[in-house]
């Protein structure tokens, strides 16, 4: 395998950061980055843009049994630990709250210089809806600081069969989900007009017929979701 060809270093690069990478892969990736700097730039570079969404997860305290086995990892002993449809909605808002963010701290490294409000960043977690069927990665979404633009971009590229289409959703508290378009391969531009985001605190992604839902509702499993705040 070419480790040289930045596009392959950027995907690998990607999937590691992110945590995607795992098992024998991700021990393997670990092992080339001494001699590839490449791979270390771009590990790096993935890092850095990651790392900030951290900031607004809350810490979480380990149980016993997770710091018994990092003990018995490292060859001590005993440690001691210090002190498919929207009615799954809820499940999979916890499940992916940890990624989606305000981001205040990644607006530091993407809002333009000025005045302008920074923008929201979400990610959209894999849910494990659609067995065989759920891309391997998450998506990010960022939401203008003005609330006018909605960007996604995929962490690693998306692939789905030819006849269906990924559709982002905007899943109010209350109320039926807003169709916000079709995202191809992951990725799209939504002019957000009106007050289309009123009320909502996830976003979701289904696959849909090619071309979208063909009723203005999801019909198909839902693959993406992440929660955030205005």
């Amino acid at each position: 395998m070419d480790y040289g060809r930045p596009e392959l270093a950027d995907r690998l690069a990607a999937e590691y950061a992110a945590g995607t990478l795992r098992g024998p892969a991700r021990r393997r990736f670990e092992s080339l980055l001494p001699a590839h700097p490449l791979l270390r730039e771009a590990t790096r570079a993935w890092e850095q843009r990651l790392m900030p969404l951290t900031a607004s997860i809350a810490p979480v305290q380990p149980s016993g049994e997770v710091w018994r086995r990092v003990s018995e990892r490292i060859g001590g002993g005993q440690a001691k630990a210090p002190g498919g449809t929207w009615s799954r909605l809820a499940f999979w808002r916890g499940l992916s709250a940890f990624a989606s963010v305000a981001a205040i701290g990644l607006a530091a490294l993407l809002a333009n210089p000025g005045p302008a409000a920074p923008p929201i960043v979400v990610v959209l977690a894999p849910t494990g809806t659609a067995p065989g069927s759920t891309p391997p990665a998450s998506l990010v979404a960022s939401i203008s600081g003005d609330g006018s633009t909605l960007v996604t971009r995929p962490i690693v590229p998306v692939s789905i069969q030819a006849d269906r289409s990924l559709e982002l959703w905007a899943v109010p508290k209350e109320g039926a989900a807003r169709s916000l378009g079709i995202l191809p391969g992951g990725s799209g531009t939504v002019a957000l007009r009106g007050k289309v985001l009123a009320g909502v605190d996830t976003l979701a992604v289904t696959i849909e017929p090619l071309g979208g839902s063909p009723t203005g509702k999801a019909t198909g499993p839902i693959v993406y979701a992440g929660k955030f705040s205005l």
